[in-house]
């Protein structure tokens, strides 16, 4: 995928050098240490885990309760100009 991003003049130069003198491109170079930023990040924070978002209650009640995705959602926008 192509992007354009901005990067200061000072750090393309080195980068430029360094790829010359590893006879590797500036894009691997750039795709290496995104690899790099990325792979810490996800060692420091651990895999995503979503919150238990509970609350107390009945649950469904009434006609909703046998209600199908439809009718629920009819009776969940109801007076609510839905």
């Amino acid at each position: 995928m192509k992007t354009t991003v901005e990067i200061s003049d000072a750090l393309l130069e080195e980068t430029k050098k360094i790829a010359t003198r590893e006879d590797v491109t500036v894009r691997t170079l750039i795709e290496q240490g995104l690899r790099h930023v990325v792979a810490q990040r996800k060692q420091r924070h651990g895999p995503f885990r979503l919150r238990k978002a509970t609350f107390n209650g009945r649950g469904l009640t009434g006609e909703a309760q046998a209600a199908g995705p439809d009718r629920l959602r009819e009776l969940t926008y109801e007076g609510r100009g839905g």
